[in-house]
């Protein structure tokens, strides 16, 4: 069984398949998937989403690149959303440096606002680095006693050593399918297992073997197998590991 951990299944993409979606993912065996909000206006259908279906569970946060949407109350809310609703991380949370016109202290001043949070409530925390992972590295330092996961990691081995020695997963998806890919397929190579997460993040960033077309949940044994080929082990191996990582980060039940 494989757990997903990293689908934005409340997007807009799936409202009109996500039952369908769902039957396909758990036919691929992908029978749980953590669902990461983006901004404060999606929480509600984000938890109505998780709330209808077994093995979906939320976490909220505020997105970087929904910097526009977001109000300096949104951290109080997050955490009254947070007390009552119990969601298994904070996030999706992070710094984005790519995209151009994203106030760079308006960004760090809503992650650390996260960061805080996570410890306040000791749960794992889901972040977005995009050309940004030494400053998130220095700021999850600076709060400390943080765990998470940095997803879709793009880094440097040397960033992914730093992270796992702050305690933070990586999770590797359809990027890595991609034969170009050579820095990141050379670290899902040699990285040790137990810092390794899978993920989709659909409906975004689709595997090779659907390039252009909209991603979904079932597409993660995709990422499996290309992980297995690379570090030359079986498919069962990598998902037990993930698996377990997924259930010890994020303390997940069965479905």
């Amino acid at each position: 069984m494989l757990v997903d951990s990293h689908s934005h299944f409340d997007a807009p993409e799936f409202d009109a398949d996500r039952e369908a979606a769902l039957a396909r993912a758990r036919a691929a065996g992908v029978t749980r998937q953590v669902v990461p909000a983006v901004a404060a206006s999606t929480w509600p259908k984000l938890r109505d989403v998780c709330a209808s279906a077994a093995g979906l569970f939320p976490a909220y946060g505020l997105h970087p690149m929904y910097l526009a949407e977001h109000r300096p109350e949104h951290l109080d809310a997050l955490r009254d959303w947070i007390e009552r609703e119990r969601p298994v991380a904070v996030g999706e949370c992070g710094l984005d440096f790519f995209v151009e016109g994203l106030d760079r202290d308006e960004q760090q001043r809503y992650f650390d606002g996260q960061l805080h949070l996570a410890r306040e409530f000791d749960l794992p925390l889901i972040v977005h680095a995009r050309r940004a992972v030494d400053a998130v590295i220095a700021s999850i330092r600076r709060v400390g006693r943080l765990r998470g996961v940095v997803h879709s990691f793009s880094g440097s081995p040397e960033q992914a050593r730093q992270l796992w020695q702050s305690g933070f997963l990586i999770g590797l998806g359809g990027p890595v399918t991609y034969e170009r890919a050579n820095r990141l397929r050379s670290l899902a190579r040699t990285m040790p297992l137990d810092f390794l997460l899978l993920e989709t993040d659909a409906p975004d960033q689709p595997d090779a073997g659907i390039r252009g077309q909209r991603n979904e949940p079932s597409r993660l044994p995709a990422v499996r197998d290309v992980i297995a080929e690379l570090r030359g082990q079986s498919p069962d191996e990598i998902a037990a590991a993930t698996t377990r990582n997924a259930e010890r980060l994020f303390r997940l039940t069965s479905d």
